[in-house]
C-alpha cells in the first residue's frame, strides 16, 4: 500500500488512513500545522513524555504540545524507548517486535537491536509479533517523531498485565543519557460526558505531576501501568513532571456526551 508492506523485516503501517493521513504530503502538512500552533518554550528539555494515541483529528493538538518540546534537540536524540498498551492481544508483560523497522507513510524507523537485546532476557519481556500487528498506540507516535527528530531508532514495547516494578526495571535498564528519551503512549478517561471527563482527567494530571501512580484510577488512563512505571523511575531519579496540555475529544470534535481524555506531560 505504501511500498513498505512487501519489504522484508518491516512492520507495515496499519493506522495510516484511519488515525492519520495515508498520503505522505498530507501527513507532513498536518503535523507541520499542529506543531506550528504550539507556543515555543525555552529551556524545556524533557527526558520523558506522556502522549495520547487517538486519531490526529482528536488528539493531534495535544500530541503536538509534547513533541514540540523535542524540536530543539532534534540532532541530540538518537533513541526513543516507546511504551504503549496492547489493545488487542494479551501479552502478560512487555512484548517486543521481531521486525527490523516500523513503517509509516514517511518512511521506516529502525528498531535498536542492541538495546532490545539488553532487555530480551528479562522475564517480563517476550517476543510477540502478534501484539504489534494491529496495534496503533505505538505507530501513531512515529510520524510525529519522524518530523521532529533527524535520526533515531526505537525500542517499541506493547504492555499488558505487567507490574509497575517490572515496567520500571525495563525503563531503568534502558534509561541511558541525553541521546535516549522515553515516550509513554496513553489516552486518559474513556467515554464519559465532557464535564465528568474533565474532573477525572484533572485528577490524573495532578497524580502525574505529583509522581503518585497510586492516585491514578484503573480507568484513568489506558496506559496506566506504563505511566506508573515511569512515575516510579522519575521519582527515583529526581525528575519533575508538568502538564503541557489537557483536553478531551469534545474540545476538538464538538461531541461532548461521550468523550476520551488526552494529556501531554513532560518529565525533566
Amino acid at each position: 500500500m505504501f511500498g513498505l508492506r512487501h519489504q522484508k523485516g518491516i512492520r507495515p503501517p496499519v493506522a495510516a488512513g484511519r488515525f492519520y493521513p495515508s498520503d505522505a504530503n498530507q501527513l507532513q502538512t498536518l503535523i507541520g500545522q499542529l506543531l506550528a500552533d504550539v507556543p515555543r518554550e525555552e529551556g524545556l528539555s524533557p527526558k520523558a513524555l506522556i502522549v495520547p494515541h487517538a486519531g490526529y483529528i482528536y488528539s493531534g493538538t495535544t500530541a503536538a504540545a509534547a513533541y514540540a518540546a523535542l524540536l530543539p534537540e532534534r540532532d541530540v536524540i538518537r533513541r526513543i524507548i516507546l511504551l504503549g498498551p496492547s489493545h488487542f492481544v494479551p501479552v502478560g508483560g512487555l512484548a517486543l517486535s521481531g521486525a527490523e523497522a516500523f513503517g509509516t507513510p514517511l518512511g521506516h524507523v529502525s528498531i535498536d537491536a542492541e538495546q532490545v537485546n539488553r532487555i530480551r532476557s528479562l522475564p517480563q519481556v517476550r517476543d510477540l509479533d502478534e501484539a504489534h500487528t494491529h496495534e496503533h498506540s505505538l505507530e501513531v507516535q512515529l510520524p510525529f517523531l519522524q518530523t521532529v527528530l533527524s535520526d533515531f531508532r526505537i525500542v517499541p514495547l506493547a504492555a499488558d498485565e505487567a507490574s509497575v516494578a517490572k515496567i520500571a526495571e525495563v525503563l531503568d535498564l534502558l534509561w541511558d543519557g541525553t541521546e535516549t528519551r522515553v515516550i509513554i503512549s496513553s489516552d486518559l478517561s474513556h467515554y464519559h460526558d465532557s464535564q465528568t471527563a474533565r474532573v477525572l482527567d484533572q485528577a490524573t494530571a495532578t497524580a502525574i505531576e505529583e509522581l503518585n501512580g497510586d492516585a491514578i484510577s484503573e480507568d484513568g488512563a489506558c496506559g496506566r501501568i506504563p505511566i506508573c512505571g515511569l512515575l516510579r523511575v522519575a521519582r527515583h531519579r529526581g525528575l519533575r513532571a508538568r502538564t503541557l496540555a489537557l483536553r478531551n475529544s469534545g474540545d476538538t470534535t464538538g461531541a461532548r456526551d461521550r468523550v476520551v481524555g488526552y494529556g501531554a506531560f513532560a518529565f525533566a
